[in-house]
């Protein structure tokens, strides 16, 4: 007499194992979310035609000039400096980490991307007349210029309009619905952009209501009772939109300005996602804009000066990634001319 017998299947992952993967993927997602956004932007900007910046096609930039007195240099110098030197600790943090090192590094490489950013802006700006470093002035002066045609079309996108009717332009496929998965297309780079933008501007639009409501001279009221308004509108939202201004790259960049103490980053560095790469895509972004500032500014000074200033740099600069920029984004750029050979320069 023979006994069927079956053989016991036993799971490659018990149930604890799987409800425990499941939640760690759940608490990852806003951190991949993230990560997407700043690939996107970076596969964007990768996917252009145009290695220098395109800079050169633009009609602001070939009219850019700038009447600067020895104070107004040194006080360009200083903003440039500080770029660098930020994006020098950027640098720094890619070559001596690992994966687990760039995960507890966000503390510092966000804020990082974002200050060299915006230490390269304002140098930008001081030579387009604006020398205020207030925030909301930076990002509404330099949203003007991202309509203007200021930068190459990579980064030219914006979103307008009011809460609850956001348009997005100069980003053809943005209306596309945006995956969870790293863009491997344009139109996914495109859909997560568009994304970005729109969250974004809805954060700044519902923290801007906060601001005019909590404000007895700028708040919104009822016409029946005169009491500040709980509920609002699409007319309401409407009234508060000339205070948005327009939401560029500058604005998603902001997003990196995560408090050190702040919960949001723990989110971060306990989920699960590739950190090496976004670190990458932070560091490319910051390469790029970096580099069409640092040409703005050239223009300005003239390429001469500006050959100077690198030149006396300090000695962690030297031989670096400035150098590198100038001679292959920066003076093509301004000259019309090809590369200068590179001389054992680190880029």
């Amino acid at each position: 007499m023979t006994t069927n017998m079956e053989t016991p299947i036993i799971p490659l992952v018990t149930d604890e194992q799987q409800k425990l993967a499941d939640e760690t993927w759940r608490k990852s997602i806003p951190a991949q979310v993230f990560l997407n956004y700043f690939f996107a932007i970076n596969y964007h900007i990768q996917e252009a035609d145009d290695a220098t910046g395109g800079l050169q096609h633009l009609p602001f930039f070939r009219a850019h000039q700038a009447e600067l007195t020895e104070a107004d240099l040194t006080a360009v110098t200083k903003l440039l400096h500080s770029c660098w030197s930020t994006e020098y600790a950027l640098r720094s943090t890619a070559e001596l980490g690992d994966e687990d090192y760039l995960r507890n590094a966000l503390h510092w490489t966000f804020p990082q991307a974002y200050h060299t950013i915006m230490a390269g802006l304002q140098a930008f700006l001081f030579t387009a007349g604006v020398r205020n470093n207030n925030p909301s002035l930076v990002r509404r002066e330099v949203g003007r210029l991202v309509v203007r045609n200021a930068y190459p079309r990579p980064i030219s996108f914006y979103a307008a309009g009011a809460y609850g009717d956001f348009s997005i332009h100069r980003l053809p496929l943005a209306g596309y619905k945006a995956g969870l998965n790293i863009a491997s297309k344009e139109i996914d780079a495109q859909a997560q952009i568009g994304q970005f933008l729109r969250t974004t501007r809805k954060m700044k639009a519902q923290a801007t209501r906060l601001q005019v409501q909590a404000n007895p001279n700028t708040a919104l009221r009822s016409q029946k009772t005169g009491k500040v308004l709980d509920k609002w509108t699409a007319s309401h939202w409407q009234q508060i939109t000339w205070r948005l201004g327009y939401t560029t790259i500058f604005d998603l960049l902001g997003r990196l300005r995560i408090s050190q103490t702040s919960r949001e980053i723990e989110r971060y560095i306990e989920a699960e996602i590739d950190f090496k790469l976004f670190h990458q895509s932070l560091l490319n972004i910051v390469s790029y804009l970096n580099g069409i500032h640092e040409t703005y500014v050239a223009k300005a000074i003239g390429l001469e000066r500006y050959q100077q200033l690198v030149d006396e740099l300090p000695k962690h600069l030297r031989n670096s990634f400035v150098e590198e920029r100038l001679r292959t984004r920066v003076q093509p750029t301004i000259t019309g001319e090809a590369p200068a050979p590179q001389m054992g320069i680190a880029a």
